[in-house]
């Protein structure tokens, strides 16, 4: 792949703190575009995100991660975009790690690249709760033992895709609209026979009582919900 035009997308809700920092750390040229998704804050961040060069989309109430993201695909589409990252806006994933997302896609000939935090010389363990590192090597082997892909952190969010995925996998549904849209891109990637490789990558949470936004149960469930109804064929 030569001159890939690549679009970054970042999810955001009430990361006043952070989101400046974020995009702050991205080089100068790093990507052609990045979209940021503010899924109706109530805090500082539409202010903030003004004083950047990013193409924002706005949701006046909380919808979802899968809403925006949606909307960021759709538009990437239309604009003849190559490769999809997606990030953190929180701050634990750093931008300047994206190329490590891009190499195997624009030199390998890779479909969909994840990053993970435990193949070696990757960091995780900055305010890390003990509970977040035992539930993702809880869900990484439930995945394993789902989809027969060897992952060693299949939860991990900064991801890199070739746009031509979602010509085979139809994203554009409505029980789609939060946790679940990243699961179901990667499980169906895996089962149409995509070129997928994991890469080293930091996870570093900004602080232990600000780590996620993940509810229990609720969201837990809206992230096991793909694995469930493609396994029983209640959705494809």
């Amino acid at each position: 792949m030569e001159k890939p035009k690549i679009l970054a997308f970042i999810p955001v809700y009430n990361e006043e703190k952070r989101i400046g920092q974020v995009l702050e750390r991205f080089p100068a040229g790093l990507v052609d575009e990045i979209i940021v998704a503010d899924d109706g804050s109530t805090d500082n961040t539409p202010n903030i995100l003004k004083k950047f060069n990013v193409k924002l989309i706005r949701n006046e109430k909380n919808l979802g991660i899968g809403v925006g993201m949606k909307k960021a695909i759709r538009y990437g589409l239309e604009n003849n975009f190559d490769i999809f990252v997606i990030m953190a806006g929180n701050g634990k994933d750093d931008p300047r790690e994206i190329p490590s997302l891009l190499q195997p896609i624009i030199e390998q000939d890779y479909d969909y690249v994840q990053g993970s935090r435990h193949l070696r010389s990757a960091s995780y363990k900055k305010n890390t709760p003990f509970f977040r590192l035992v539930a993702v090597r809880g869900f990484t082997l439930m995945w394993r033992l789902a989809t027969g892909f060897h992952a060693t952190d299949a939860s991990n969010g900064f991801r890199a895709y070739k746009f031509k995925i979602f010509d085979n996998i139809n994203i554009f549904q409505d029980w789609l609209d939060t946790y679940e849209l990243e699961i179901y891109i990667y499980y169906l990637a895996i089962k149409k026979g995509f070129k997928i490789k994991e890469v080293a990558v930091s996870k570093n949470y900004p602080s232990k009582k600000e780590y996620t936004k993940i509810r229990p149960v609720i969201d837990w469930w809206r992230i096991m919900k793909p694995i469930v109804y493609l396994k029983l064929r209640i959705k494809k």
